[in-house]
């Protein structure tokens, strides 16, 4: 009983302190987010965005086609992030259209598999990318939301992976998957068509290309506080490869290649 006794006056004073000690410890934690709310609160209605590196994924779509994009920046000063960035993507031809068997002789008939009539190669290219975040406008409290430049560029590497088809043959009846060869009739005929290949056809006959390319926009950011980054953002794209990229049979190939986009990002900072 004595040492039950001894036991209860050495350890109830360390239990509670180790309680107390905890309470504390919420109160501070609990004290600190809301200064930290509050700072975050104070830059916002001062218009600043001070962080120390942000990140972000977005979808682009642009005139001619769409695109994914990683961008990671560094904050430099109060009005410039340095910018590094990373695009895949695909690029269409605008006068391209999906068609459907029979749908070329008689419109709305819809018979096989959608195939875009006259297509050479699917366009697709990897962007890297450096540049600058220019800081135009802050948050104020009027609107909350923050204006930014975006400038640079980079290097581009074009992909074009030949676009099969399903035809038929109209002398033996035999159908086969094949791609544009020069005077090859049968690609063209659509009577012989029956719809595109498998999605996955051609990629082990990608052909590269190398390029440049350059980024201008201008990003309006909403997010909810400095940590948080959800943006528009609008601007051009100018591409140049060194060699003309076809991509439909009946236009003619192109070096250089400009486009708009709008672009949904989402990120964080820290």
């Amino acid at each position: 009983m004595k040492k039950l006794i001894v036991i209860i006056i050495v350890f109830v004073p360390f239990f509670l302190a180790a309680q107390s000690n905890s309470t504390e410890s919420r109160k501070e934690k609990k004290e600190e987010r809301k200064e930290k709310i509050n700072q975050m609160i104070k830059q916002e209605e001062e218009g600043a965005l001070i962080y120390h590196k942000q990140g972000l994924f977005g979808f682009n779509l642009n005139t001619d086609g769409w695109n994914l994009i990683y961008e990671h920046g560094k904050y430099k000063t109060i009005v410039k992030t340095s910018l590094w960035w990373m695009e895949l993507g695909e690029r269409k031809d605008p006068k391209q259209e999906k068609l459907t068997k029979g749908s070329i002789a008689i419109p709305g008939l819809a018979i096989g598999n959608p195939f875009v009539y006259g297509k050479e190669n699917n366009f697709y290219y990897f962007k890297l990318g450096f540049g600058n975040q220019a800081l135009i406008g802050g948050k104020g409290n009027k609107n909350g939301v923050a204006l930014l430049a975006i400038y640079g560029g980079g290097l581009s590497l074009g992909m074009l992976k030949p676009y099969y088809i399903q035809v038929e043959d109209p002398s033996t009846g035999n159908i086969s998957d094949i791609k544009y060869n020069n005077n090859d009739s049968i690609f063209l005929d659509p009577n012989s068509i029956i719809g595109a290949s498998a999605f996955g056809k051609g990629f082990g006959e990608i052909k590269y290309v190398p390029g440049l390319h350059l980024r201008t926009g201008l990003r309006f950011d909403y997010g909810r506080y400095n940590e948080v980054l959800s943006a528009i953002e609008v601007g051009l794209n100018l591409e140049y490869y060194t060699e003309k990229m076809p991509i439909m049979v009946l236009n003619d190939p192109h070096h250089a290649f400009l486009n708009a986009y709008i672009s949904i990002q989402f990120g964080k900072r820290k």
